[in-house]
């Protein structure tokens, strides 16, 4: 964390470490989970985040080479400061009856600019993250890093799982959560952490306070913490799929 934290923020982590241990997450996975929770107060975060140290080194050799950064919804952009944020959302139309949702026609108008190397992060709309995936898919998108995080009961935990059934066929880096929860701070926090790792390793991720994904696979780090996290996780992922059902197309709040 950068000495010239504010006090506030410095107590928030003070008290976060005291309420939990959250050591057994590879270097640069924890300071994203552990920032998440700092600007939600939701320790089942720590349980819940399914992040990887290359999906992490990825946004940060993405933001290295200025990647654009789009967002789903304004609020997102608000929560990133000192980051150049896009949002296609006031150019975007929804169709009949509301489908395509405008989530969704923003995230078609963002690939249509940026369909190479982009980071996209979505904190509001599943349609969104449903739309990346499905551009994604048919080979229209190629995201440097996905962060989705959208929350809600129509369509959050089902295309979250999306999302992460897609890094593991197609191999795109991607931040997600297990679950309804999620939200604007929440995916915020997740590519502020990224940043701030960036701005802390400046031209690759090499550092004494982060080990690089390198660093970490020769220590056995990535093979051991990486491995048994994607197990608890996926475990979970099965059990709320099985209670959820199909994947939805629904959107919760889309401006």
């Amino acid at each position: 964390m950068s000495e010239t934290a504010h006090p506030i923020e410095v107590e928030s982590y003070r008290i976060l470490r005291d309420k939990l241990d959250l050591s057994a997450w590879p270097p640069l996975a924890r300071a994203v989970v552990g920032r998440v929770i700092h600007a939600t107060a939701d320790l089942d975060f720590a349980t819940s985040m399914v992040v990887t140290s290359e999906s992490v080194d990825a946004g940060i050799t993405a933001l290295h080479e200025n990647a654009p950064v789009i967002c789903d919804v304004e609020m997102l952009r608000a929560g990133i400061p000192g980051l150049e944020t896009l949002c296609f959302l006031s150019e975007a139309l929804g169709g009949p009856s509301g489908m395509p949702t405008r989530s969704a026609a923003a995230i078609g108008i963002a690939a249509e600019r940026h369909p190479d190397g982009a980071i996209f992060v979505i904190g509001c709309a599943p349609t969104a993250l449903f739309e990346v995936i499905r551009l994604t898919q048919l080979g229209l998108l190629k995201p440097a890093l996905v962060v989705g995080i959208p929350v809600g009961f129509v369509g959050a935990a089902e295309s979250k799982a999306a999302l992460r059934k897609l890094s593991e066929s197609l191999g795109i880096p991607a931040i997600s959560n297990i679950g309804d929860k999620g939200g604007s701070a929440a995916a915020a926090a997740a590519i502020n952490a990224i940043v701030r790792l960036a701005h802390s390793l400046p031209g690759s991720s090499d550092s004494t306070s982060a080990s690089s994904p390198e660093q970490e696979r020769q220590s056995g780090q990535v093979n051991q913490d990486d491995q048994e996290h994607r197990k608890m996780l996926n475990d979970k992922d099965r059990s709320m799929q099985l209670q959820g059902g199909q994947a939805l197309a629904g959107d919760n709040v889309d401006d």
